[in-house]
């Protein structure tokens, strides 16, 4: 058992999402035509984090169950992949292990980050989210707070009939102040609902505007009811960060 390990930076802009869907195009099914035309064979892929549309990833991590056949050396791969993929999806390392590693099912934790200015750039539109409000550093940390606690987070999600486990132990939730405006908000769990993060900023920017108090918030959590969650944050201002495994394969 051979499997090929990638890690993958992408600009989500163009694309529905990591998932191949029908009529639209995707980051996976880029990757596997790329893979396709190298190797003559079809491959499928496990991405770590399944990102939506228009978000983004700095270090997105993919396994691949390799074929016997498969014979490209591993350091000719990034070059082999990287010419039959677009300029906004990028291979940036590649590991090939002689065991069955799954990116998905064995990663302990993922990082997102999530970007947000208050000085509007249309060079930056798609990739930090714009808001008309006075952000508070010590107002929003104080929310961030609230979420960091092993439990189920129902109502900081959207509906998803395949997650089965809506328990989420989020062990990093934190804002910082990168000057000019702008703020990045960090987070990182064992595991994320679909729709979560956006969500979480969402509710954060209802604190920001006064809609919500930190005592509805903690109050919303333990209900675990969808009806009371915040609209999302846009998708633009949101990048996979990083995943982190057991034994780190890049080092």
């Amino acid at each position: 058992m051979r499997t090929l390990v990638l890690e993958i930076s992408y600009d989500g802009s163009n694309y529905a999402g990591w998932q191949i869907q029908k009529n639209v195009a995707s980051i996976q099914e880029h990757l596997e035509n790329a893979l396709e035309k190298i190797s003559k064979n079809r491959y499928k892929t496990v991405a770590a984090g399944r990102t939506d549309a228009s978000v983004h990833a700095f270090a997105q991590i993919v396994s691949v169950e390799l074929l016997d056949s498969f014979s490209i050396p591993e350091e000719k791969i990034i070059y082999a992949l990287n010419t039959n993929l677009p300029f906004d999806i990028r291979i940036n390392k590649v590991k090939i292990l002689n065991e069955k590693f799954n990116a998905r099912f064995d990663a302990n934790f993922r990082e997102y980050k999530y970007f947000i200015t208050n000085k509007y750039n249309i060079f930056e539109r798609n990739y930090c989210t714009f808001t008309k409000y006075p952000l508070d550093l010590g107002l929003l940390n104080e929310t961030a707070n609230i979420f960091i606690q092993k439990t189920d987070f129902t109502t900081f999600s959207k509906y998803n009939p395949d997650n089965n486990n809506p328990v989420c132990d989020v062990v990093l939730s934190y804002w910082e102040y990168l000057g000019d405006g702008k703020f990045i908000y960090t987070v990182k769990s064992n595991h994320f609902l679909y729709g979560m993060v956006r969500s979480l900023v969402g509710t954060m920017l209802d604190i920001i505007r006064g809609k919500r108090s930190l005592e509805n918030i903690n109050f919303a959590l333990n209900q675990k009811d969808r009806s009371l969650n915040s609209p999302l944050a846009k998708p633009q201002g949101l990048f996979l960060n990083k995943v982190y495994y057991t034994n780190e394969i890049f080092l």
